[in-house]
């Protein structure tokens, strides 16, 4: 991986790690908070791809359309799925196990579907990162702290169905980026604007909860809208020059300032073992890099 698409993948995982801060934030409302950020995002991001295609002289092609279109319905589902995960479970647990499962399943489809050939040094590296995500996500609470085994249970099924969200994106948008050659700003401009047309339908008769998050919410609202698109189109331009089977496991360094931020901010317990496993991720960032 060269330095510049590690600097731009190492530059959206602290942008994911921070809008996940602040997504965890909210309770209850889920599916209208997830509606709040997809509008707000395509607001911002529609006339940003319309500036891009122009300026490059590009038309709006039908796959363009398309291909964001089912961009747009895979990060629906991860969006859901991973806000009913922060509703029903620690961040420490849902967030690690869902960014570990989700590189995991997209290297082994990139290497033995996709034939990609990212070489042993990236792929003993994309190892350690999964290694370190599972230090993390095993640190186990003292006795006198742990919670009901149901909620830490909920938080691994919740993570891991996630984690598949995550893979199934990740995959679909390489390929947009590789095999359709799509351009980054205006194929998830419009998978933002696909994802709020998408969830309109569920918010019908919910003008009343709508009006509640807005007011309670609305600088998380403003952040997840602003930083996870803008991370991800980071992930998308280094895409284009690397190989998924490494970006994706790249991208998990994440966890490293998300489990920290949730020690300090939710004051969840063991940082030690969370230290450990930074430690195990940044040897794999190093071996991925390599």
């Amino acid at each position: 991986m060269s330095a510049h698409a590690l600097a731009l993948v190492l530059t959206a995982a602290v942008l994911h790690a921070t809008w996940n801060i602040a997504a965890k934030r909210v309770e209850g409302g889920g599916y209208v908070f997830v509606f709040s950020y997809a509008l707000l995002s395509a607001v911002i991001w529609l006339p940003i791809g319309f500036i891009v295609l122009a300026s490059t002289n590009s038309s709006l092609t039908w796959s363009l359309i398309w291909a964001a279109l089912l961009s747009g319905v895979f990060h629906i589902a991860y969006g859901l799925t991973l806000q009913t995960g922060y509703n029903k479970a620690e961040l420490g647990v849902v967030y690690p196990v869902a960014r570990g499962t989700g590189p995991l399943l997209t290297m082994i489809f990139a290497i033995v579907v996709l034939a990609e050939r990212p070489g042993w040094l990236g792929v003993l590296g994309g190892v350690i990162v999964i290694t370190g995500v599972v230090v993390v996500a095993s640190a186990r609470p003292p006795a006198s702290e742990k919670k009901p085994r149901h909620r830490a249970s909920s938080g691994i099924l919740w993570g891991g169905l996630t984690g598949v969200m995550i893979a199934s994106y990740t995959l679909w948008d390489d390929h947009s980026m590789t095999a359709l050659a799509l351009a980054p700003v205006p194929y998830f401009a419009f998978s933002t604007a696909w994802q709020s047309i998408g969830l309109l339908p569920g918010m019908r008769g919910r003008g009343a909860d709508l009006r509640a998050v807005s007011r309670r919410y609305w600088r998380e609202i403003v952040c997840v809208a602003l930083l996870s698109p803008l991370a991800y189109v980071l992930v998308l331009i280094a895409m284009q020059t690397t190989p998924v089977a490494l970006v994706a496991p790249a991208r998990e360094s994440s966890i490293v300032i998300g489990s920290l931020l949730a020690w300090r901010l939710f004051h969840e317990p063991r940082p030690a073992r969370k230290f450990l496993g930074a430690v195990v991720v940044l040897a794999g960032i190093a071996l991925i890099a390599a």
